[in-house]
């Protein structure tokens, strides 16, 4: 796989500014967010790292309905430190391993997409037909089909990962980092869309490494812009 078949966004640092007193609420926010827009039903998940350590992951509940006082804290060893421990989401070890072995990632979106599924269940990642399918970022694959359950499995996937955005795990869906959670609802949606236009334009020629260079100039503004009109479409005021 060539470092642009996945789109050449490319991950930034973490950064700092977004972790406002209340992180709960921001990622509440964004799990309400991503259900609305149909990237997850009844499975998916959403986290963010805390600037003190550790990171808070969405409960095992319907994320249309997550609040802020649902949220779980836990270490990077994946260690409930707060919130409901029977609500801990199973794959709870795949958030703790990308957090603590991908220092840029900030924020972690799980997805259950329907035309990012095709793609994970045929073993393949869409080529990029479409310019603003580049703002999934790079993606890449990990070729294991069970949930990411144990400390293992996490340091597998993250270990496939890497330096990319975005992981499509083999019938299991699709995970998606950013240095913000924004950008990772961002690349989240995006995702999905690039996996649909794939698949309805199998004949289409994919972009050349060069032209996804060039392409991907405008992808910092065009990710900022994408995030207002996902809040404006699937956002809500609580």
């Amino acid at each position: 796989m060539s470092d642009f078949e996945g789109g050449a966004a490319g991950r930034r640092p973490a950064s700092r500014a977004h972790h406002d007193p209340d992180l709960t609420q921001q990622v509440a926010y964004a799990a309400r967010l991503i259900a609305r827009a149909g990237l997850v039903e009844a499975f998916g998940h959403v986290s963010t790292r805390r600037p003190e350590g550790g990171f808070l992951l969405t409960p095992s509940t319907p994320l249309l309905q997550v609040k802020p006082k649902d949220i779980i804290h836990l270490d990077l060893a994946g260690r409930v430190m707060g919130g409901e421990k029977a609500l801990c989401p199973p794959e709870a070890p795949l958030h703790a391993a990308i957090y603590s072995a991908c220092h840029d990632v900030g924020a972690i979106c799980r997805t259950h997409s329907q035309a990012a599924e095709v793609w994970a269940s045929r073993g393949e990642v869409p080529p990029l037909v479409h310019g603003l399918g580049g703002l999934s970022g790079v993606v890449t694959f990990h070729h294991e089909p069970q949930l990411v359950a144990s400390t293992e499995a996490g340091r597998a996937a993250a270990g496939d990962l890497g330096a990319y955005d975005c992981l499509l795990l083999h019938a299991n869906g699709a995970v998606c980092t950013a240095a913000e959670l924004p950008e990772a609802v961002v690349r989240a949606w995006y995702l999905e869309e690039r996996s649909r236009v794939a698949e309805h334009a199998r004949r289409a020629r994919a972009l050349t490494d060069s032209e996804a260079v060039l392409r991907a100039r405008h992808y910092e503004a065009e990710s900022q812009h994408a995030w207002e009109w996902l809040r404006l479409r699937f956002g809500d005021s609580n």
